[in-house]
């Protein structure tokens, strides 16, 4: 990682079908070796499947997924006098999406059975109505940052 300066932030396009750039960058976390086409059916797909089985367009629910999961503390190691600490600190508004982008997209590939469309669909579902894998992530790194609370004095 450079010291010098930050990384240069590069601008998303939206996708074609919601013309929506959180739903392109949520695609570009689904893809492996580079096959965009691959997780562009995937997520149009699992979008079909939620719409179907909630009754209510796919889209709202994905929104409604991503705001339940992004979270809005995380704890970070600072290490002082020989000793570190997990500091809770305040989670950026990229790295929250970016986090709820990769939380979704972990706990939906460790459900078991089925084809991914299916197990993101049920992911999204699931994180949409505050239960599931992504939501208990949330929850956990929480319970770390109000467990390490009485470090919240030394984030710089």
């Amino acid at each position: 990682m450079s010291r010098k300066h930050r990384a240069p932030v590069r601008e998303v396009l939206p996708d074609p079908v919601y013309n929506d750039i959180v739903v392109t960058k949520f695609i570009n976390g689904i893809m492996k070796d580079g096959k965009k086409s691959v997780a562009e059916k995937i997520f149009y797909g699992a979008m079909d499947l939620i719409e179907k089985k909630a009754n209510e367009e796919g889209i709202k629910i994905f929104k409604k997924a991503m705001s339940n999961v992004k979270p809005s503390v995380e704890v970070k190691s600072r290490r002082i006098g020989g000793a570190t600490y997990q500091v809770p600190i305040e989670v950026r508004s990229v790295r929250k999406q970016s986090l709820a982008i990769r939380w979704l997209r972990d706990n939906a590939t460790s459900r078991s059975g089925k084809t991914m469309m299916e197990k993101l669909a049920d992911e999204l579902v699931d994180a949409a109505n505050s239960r599931g894998g992504s939501i208990k992530k949330k929850e956990d790194v929480y319970k770390m940052a109000e467990a390490n609370k009485a470090f919240a004095h030394l984030k710089w």
